[in-house]
Order: C-alpha cells, then sequence, then structure tokens
C-alpha cells in the first residue's frame, strides 16, 4: 500500500506483480462460471474491481429478480479479482469467507459489483464489493459483500486435478 487512507476513501495500492492486470484478466477469463453467466470485466485497477452483468431471465429467481447465487458469485468475484490485482508473480488466490447483506431485490437492466481491497495482508486479504442495479441509467445499490481471500503462494495456476 502507498500510504494510509482516511476511512471511506479508497487507499492507492502498489501491486507485487508488474504484470498484475494481465494476470488478473487470466484469472478472471479461466472463470468458467462467469462467462456461462455473461460477466465482464468493466474496470481494473490495483485493489479495485468492477464486474458488470446483463439482466438475463434465465438468472432469474422464481419472482423474476436476479438470483441471490448469481449476485454473490459476481460481488465474491469482483473481491478476489481486486486482490489478486496485489498478488506476487507466483501466487493464486481462493475465497475463504464472504457475507453478503441484501439490501433491495435484484431489479434491473444490468447489475455492477464494485470490489474494493479493504487491508491487503501477505497471507489473507479483506475486500468487500458494492453491488447496484441499474435501470434507466440510475444505480440503486442492491447488497453489499465483506470476503476474506487467501493468497496461495507458489499456486498461481491451480487446477482442479492439481489444487
Amino acid at each position: 500500500m502507498a500510504g494510509a487512507s482516511s476511512r471511506g476513501s479508497i487507499a492507492r495500492f502498489e501491486p507485487r506483480n508488474p504484470a498484475w492486470e494481465k494476470k488478473s484478466r487470466e484469472i478472471f477469463e479461466r472463470q468458467s462460471f462467469m462467462r456461462m453467466i455473461g460477466a465482464r470485466i468493466a474496470a481494473l485497477s490495483p485493489g479495485t474491481c468492477d464486474l458488470e452483468l446483463p439482466y438475463r431471465d434465465d438468472l432469474c429467481q422464481q419472482n423474476v429478480f436476479l438470483h441471490g447465487g448469481v449476485i454473490t458469485s459476481i460481488a465474491d468475484t469482483s473481491c478476489g479479482i481486486a486482490s489478486s490485482t496485489l498478488l506476487s508473480p507466483d501466487a493464486g488466490i481462493l475465497s475463504v469467507e464472504f457475507k453478503y447483506n441484501m439490501m433491495a431485490p435484484a431489479a434491473g437492466e444490468r447489475f455492477i459489483a464494485r470490489g474494493r481491497v479493504v487491508r491487503p495482508g501477505r497471507t489473507l486479504t479483506i475486500a468487500e464489493s458494492a453491488v447496484f442495479a441499474v435501470k434507466d441509467g440510475v444505480e440503486t445499490e442492491i447488497g453489499r459483500m465483506l470476503a476474506t481471500m487467501m493468497f496461495l503462494e507458489g499456486k498461481g495456476a491451480m487446477t482442479a486435478q492439481g489444487a
């Protein structure tokens, strides 16, 4: 981290990997679930990641709101990718814990999960994601996640067989 920040402002972080952006985008691209639901990276910088997801009927629950499992997935992934920007070159990352608060129904034309690192660590990093529904150009916060990410040194390209 370049320096302390006051509560509520975004801290500036120094990546440990000069190729942080390439690595973070590769981690995202390896997530077949994100491809399946149509999520994409909308913004990426050291310690932050915004994901966007268009509304789709086939991702809804019985009341035609986007399913909570889909919303928590983009929130979790935005936290993980934000954290991945601070990985060392040979490290991998896994979520080890998260809590999601639903504040409004997931009703909108598209959804944005804004992940950011709150406190980086050598092994554990704390991140949060604010999730917004966008309808007629207006953003409404529908939920917030607090997550713990684990950096796995020497496991930058984990696979199911090699985990």
